[in-house]
């Protein structure tokens, strides 16, 4: 560099030699600042050759002129050259041995600072599509004269840059240098596509940037259309930025698009909004309402992905499921058993079941058969799982997942994903022992039934839920003596308080009986007849359907199988829990709730004893 600023320096401080003396040196040419350049021989020559470069449809078209051009109309030629080259697919190599291309390049490097600065950035695009070396000399020059100029560039020429530097993977050492001229310069943005392309091609670089870049895609919003709206909600999904206020302007500008959206924007802001877990009631309306007449277009990838998508924010939209379900049967030779395991964990997540349910997991047992060893231990699991949560399981495939060799294969494993596929083999359990009457084995061992960890049981960690009820539950239900809290059953489901209520519902100290739902039971005498097990349960906002008040596949399983195992419930959703702000009313509420699950059990019981 150091040398650089030397030959520049001398070439303008230089001083002419007298008229007596020796014939003069030429003067060096002024250096371009901005759309004038220096002209070498007759206008009209310039723009011929300028006029021959634009028009040229082969390199050798453009070779042949390499002697007739000076530095900047070299440039243009080598801008020329590569995008020849890369609509024609040609051999790059042959183009940079040949000596006319090499000719340019001197020409080039020769007059570097004459060069534009539009085509000096064009050219360094160029140097690299052609395939020259990034270390070597002409592209180190190249980038070392950008460098001298970053300060004088436009901004739209800034970010073509730094656009082109990060698609080269973001080694060249001139892209930290653009990215903080860029986090200076950012309030200069005013085009919306300048906006979004940076977002999405930059902005994983550099968070400064990406932060001022989503400030300006809020202000810019009201001008993006649906394609670009859809770019900015997929450069936030990709780098995991969950801004909260631009993927609100984005949902509401898309619903003022008043236009069916276009299928590929359909599926990736479906894609975008799973990821960053962002529910917009309106927007998943829309979504899924458009999506379901393209749904026979869609690949099956698509189809299965779209399913995942919808099941990871909750969102139930019973026509598009249903065809989703429609589409399976009608393309079940199309479908890998992967995509059509993916398809039923998310219907089972929803807890959905299809209107043509014997057809469908006839199919998907079909497809199964004989195939399960070539699923992972997880999906296995998790497809197992799912036919439990609807209620669809066969004895094969519980002695499948039940077996020892297949519990084995998950100890030792402490990833978040073998934790989870252990406490759903818990539930596989419950379901062959509670809700499979002719099913004979094999179970879980012991061992097993202990310890699955499924509540967090810090207290700084605790929802607002589960602390309300903590305070709220001894004075509504008594002390550590007659109140067994934070329950955790061999069933996989954890309960929040148990109390024993004798048949004249006054309370027993649970510690003193058998507990055939705890690992270790305290106690050893049997329930006194009459007597009945009430759980407090819990339900938290991510438990329900994103739609409504309708819990999802595994709150259905939770309380299927603990009022299977013989407990009554009083459910606490967090809708109506949390609308009480003074701990009286929490008392009461739960009191309230204890009695109306024992009063349910007591109509129960007088309407079997009528019907008998």
């Amino acid at each position: 560099m150091a040398a650089h600023l030397f030959g520049r320096c001398c070439r303008r401080l230089l001083p002419l030699r007298s008229p007596a003396g020796p014939a003069p040196l030429p003067a060096p040419a002024p250096r371009s600042e901005g759309p004038r350049e220096l002209i070498r021989g007759p206008a009209a020559t310039e723009r011929e050759l300028r006029e021959l470069i634009r028009g040229a449809g082969s390199p050798q078209e453009l070779l042949r002129l390499g002697p007739a051009l000076g530095g900047n109309l070299a440039a243009l030629a080598i801008g020329r050259l590569a995008r020849i080259s890369s609509r024609q697919r040609l051999d790059t190599a042959t183009i940079r041995g040949d000596p006319r291309f090499q000719q340019l390049l001197r020409a080039v490097d020769a007059q570097i600072s004459q060069v534009w600065n539009t085509a000096l950035v064009q050219l360094l695009r160029s140097l690299h599509a052609l395939g020259l070396a990034a270390d070597g000399q002409q592209v180190r020059s190249v980038e070392q004269e950008v460098l001298w100029r970053l300060r004088r560039l436009p901004l739209r020429q800034l970010a073509h840059l730094a656009e082109h530097l990060a698609g080269q993977g973001g080694d060249s050492p001139l892209l930290p240098e653009v990215l903080r001229k860029l986090e200076l310069r950012w309030t200069e943005l005013d085009g919306a596509r300048s906006v979004v392309t940076l977002m999405a091609k930059v902005g994983h670089l550099s968070p400064a940037l990406m932060e001022r870049l989503e400030d300006k895609a809020l202000e810019l919003a009201e001008q993006f259309d649906a394609e670009e709206l859809c770019r900015v909600a997929l450069a936030l999904a990709l780098q995991q930025r969950r801004s909260v206020p631009l993927l609100r302007a984005v949902s509401y500008h898309l619903l003022q698009k008043p236009a069916q959206l276009p299928l590929p924007v359909l599926t990736d802001l479906l894609f975008a909004f799973s990821k960053l877990s962002f529910q917009q009631p309106q927007v998943l309306h829309r979504l899924a309402q458009e999506l379901q007449p393209h749904l026979g277009s869609l690949s099956p990838a698509q189809v299965s992905r779209c399913a995942r998508s919808f099941a990871s924010l909750r969102w139930l939209s019973r026509p598009l499921a249903e065809a989703i379900a429609q589409y399976c049967l009608e393309n079940t030779q199309d479908l890998s058993l992967t995509q059509l395991c993916g398809i039923l964990v998310s219907f089972a997540r929803l807890d959905f079941q299809p209107s043509s349910s014997q057809e469908f997991f006839s199919m998907v047992r079909e497809r199964l058969q004989g195939r399960e060893q070539e699923l992972d231990v997880h999906l296995l699991t998790d497809v197992v799982w799912s036919l439990c949560v609807l209620q669809q399981p066969r004895a094969t495939h519980l002695r499948q997942v039940l077996a020892p060799d297949f519990h084995s294969r998950l100890q030792g494993d402490s990833s978040p994903r073998a934790q989870s596929s252990r406490l759903k083999l818990l539930h596989i359990n419950a379901t062959a022992r509670l809700e499979t009457p002719g099913y004979q084995g094999p179970f879980l061992p012991p061992e097993a039934l202990g310890g699955h960890g499924d509540r967090d049981r810090d207290r700084d960690k605790a929802t607002p839920l589960q602390r309300g009820l903590r305070e709220a539950l001894p004075g509504a239900l008594g002390g550590h003596d007659l109140v067994r809290y934070d329950v955790s059953t061999v069933y996989g489901w954890d309960i929040d308080a148990e109390v024993l209520l004798d048949s004249e519902h006054r309370a027993l100290p649970p510690r003193d009986f058998s507990a055939p739902h705890l690992p270790h039971s305290e106690g050893t005498k049997p329930l006194p007849p009459g007597a009945r097990r009430v759980a407090v349960l819990r339900w938290e906002l991510p438990q329900f359907s994103s739609r409504g008040r309708e819990l999802l596949g595994r709150g259905s399983m939770a309380r299927r199988h603990l009022r299977a195992a013989g407990f009554l419930l009083a459910e606490v959703p967090h809708y109506e829990f949390l609308e009480l702000k003074l701990e009286r009313q929490r008392v009461a509420y739960l009191k309230d709730k204890v009695a109306k699950a024992l009063a349910s059990d007591t109509a129960g019981d007088t309407a079997t004893d009528t019907a008998a």
